[in-house]
């Protein structure tokens, strides 16, 4: 291949049309980044979002729709107590912990108690001693009366042996007593319980010092704390206005915030006959129908008092939103769903009323945020922005 066949082959970069094709020129650019914003803003303004209030779908029970009122309170042992000694004494033994459940007359604790019990032992002793006294002179009083009724010994002697009969049996007494003082010694380093119940609080532990009046410096006046879990009632405070609402025996449903998913069942077991002026309320105490062993003392409770007692088909709770989310569209009942940020229209059944809130017997779940009283010019798929309150 010559020179000129070479030559023929490179390119011309002189040629006008190779330098301009990778320029634009700069006014050409503006003009289309004006372009753009204009027609976004276009867009923007033809589908604005929609500034809307939003409520959720709810779990509703039943009993809301006849409740006539509602009150705070906790959960309270009707019996309980803080076990002490009679006895002022060193602990020496703890039997149970919290949570411990006792019955009546179970030893949960015991003092030192090596000098009482051998007092006992000692008063045990005196008691065989008199016993044997005893017998000793019952026997001699039968053996001088025969002799006497024979003339072999003198009224004297006879009376002697009556007397000693006497005196043995004025010491059995008393060693009998000794005896039984002796035992309530013992019995006072015993800590028992007073009732079935269940310990709450333990308050002293081995090598302490309790005493009945716990005034002595660093003195335990009561070993353990134990309530009666049968007797728990739920303590409310009602408003002197609204107190005509209750009475005695009036069925109530019973919610704890510890226990948010259960519902009990409970009556008005009394309305304690006076008065806080403080707060201008009575106390009403309400007990649960059955106890259930998750229910612990001083939990926050609140009481529902019902026009009527809840049926057995009204105990599952049921899916219910705020009627005002609920909007007819082309003859049918819809909801519009919050979805990221978007309306989404959905069709639902819906049933009776559940209190304040409508049943929605199918098309939504709960925890669905929809919204509350629809615009007419909110559709399925509009943008939405919750209003600020």
């Amino acid at each position: 291949m010559t020179t000129e066949d070479l030559n023929k082959l490179r390119l011309d970069k002189s040629v006008n049309g190779f330098r301009r094709r990778l320029r634009i020129p700069r006014r050409a650019l503006l003009a289309i980044a004006a372009v753009v914003a204009v027609a976004a803003i276009a867009l923007f303004a033809a589908n604005p979002a929609v500034e809307v209030e939003t409520a959720s779908v709810s779990r509703v029970y039943p009993s809301s729709s006849f409740t006539l009122l509602s009150a705070s309170g906790y959960v309270a042992a009707q019996r309980k107590a803080a076990v002490a000694s009679k006895a002022t004494g060193r602990l020496e033994w703890l039997g149970v912990e919290e949570g411990s459940a006792v019955k009546k007359g179970q030893v949960i604790a015991r003092l030192e108690n090596k000098d009482v019990l051998a007092a006992n032992d000692q008063a045990v002793a005196n008691v065989s001693t008199s016993m044997a006294e005893l017998d000793d002179a019952r026997q001699n009083f039968s053996r001088m009366k025969e002799l006497r009724d024979k003339g072999f010994v003198s009224q004297a002697e006879y009376d002697t042996a009556d007397t000693r009969l006497k005196r043995s049996q004025a010491q059995v007494t008393a060693a009998e007593a000794g005896l039984r003082s002796a035992e309530v010694a013992v019995e006072y380093t015993l800590i028992r319980a007073p009732f079935d119940a269940v310990v709450l609080t333990k308050n002293a532990d081995v090598g302490d010092i309790v005493t009945p009046l716990g005034a002595a410096a660093n003195a335990k006046a009561a070993v353990v704390t134990i309530a009666d879990l049968a007797s728990l009632q739920v303590e409310v405070d009602v408003s002197e206005s609204n107190l005509s609402k209750v009475r005695a025996g009036q069925p109530c449903e019973i919610t704890l915030d510890a226990l948010p998913d259960a519902r009990f069942r409970g009556a008005v077991h009394m309305i304690v006959p006076t008065a806080d002026r403080t707060k201008a309320s009575v106390m009403v105490k309400v007990r649960f129908t059955n106890i259930d062993p998750r229910v612990l003392p001083e939990m926050s409770a609140r009481v529902a008092f019902l026009e009527r007692p809840v049926a057995d088909a009204e105990q599952q709770p049921r899916t219910a939103v705020s009627p005002a989310a609920v909007a007819d569209r082309d003859g049918k009942k819809v909801l519009f769903v919050v979805k990221d940020d978007r309306a989404v229209e959905t069709v639902v059944t819906v049933g009776g009323k559940l209190g304040d809130a409508v049943e929605v017997l199918s098309g939504a779940n709960p925890g669905d945020k929809v919204v509350l009283n629809p615009p007419k010019k909110l559709r399925n798929g509009s943008k939405v922005t919750r209003k600020e309150l």
